[in-house]
């Protein structure tokens, strides 16, 4: 695998800093945050986005509002051999599933799920995981509080 170079600035940096806290905080306002033109602050912009380093904007919308309270990580031990993306790719298209990671060790996934309550869960293990052929066994750990739940990175000074 080839690392990718972003090269990113300062000026960058400082984009991503701002629109990481606030999605939709426009142009003129960064501009204005960093003394520059709103022309610049899009153009730049224009380029992240370009250059896959910004890759999406989302709304993060409060779990219990849609009645997806429970939250669950489970570890996934696959028939899969190394390198082989079947079973990620299975698990990535089920909708309860918010993050599919193939990791090193026993178990070849960990997967974080929300659903409403423990019956909806197993109804998920029974009706949609049962059905990779691939899956040999499965580790559940149900989250009993959240101190922190974070998706925002670290961005240099």
């Amino acid at each position: 695998m080839n690392k990718i170079e972003y090269n990113l600035d300062q000026t960058d940096h400082a984009i991503l800093r701002l629109m990481q806290e606030n999605a939709r905080i426009s142009n003129a306002d960064i501009a204005r945050e960093l003394g520059m033109a709103p022309s610049a602050i899009l153009e730049r912009i224009k380029k992240l986005e370009q250059r896959e380093v910004i890759l999406q904007y989302r709304t993060k919308i409060n779990p219990a509002a849609l009645d997806q309270t429970l939250l669950s990580f489970i570890f996934i031990r696959a028939a899969d051999g190394i390198g082989c993306a079947t079973t990620g790719q299975a698990l990535a298209a089920i909708p309860e599933v918010q993050e599919v990671h193939d990791i090193a060790g026993d178990d070849g996934y960990l997967v974080k799920v929300r659903t409403a309550d423990s019956a909806a869960l197993v109804e998920l293990m029974r009706n949609s995981f049962a059905k990779i052929p691939s899956i040999i066994s499965t580790r559940t750990t149900i989250v009993l509080e959240t101190v922190k739940e974070e998706q925002q990175l670290v961005i240099p000074e």
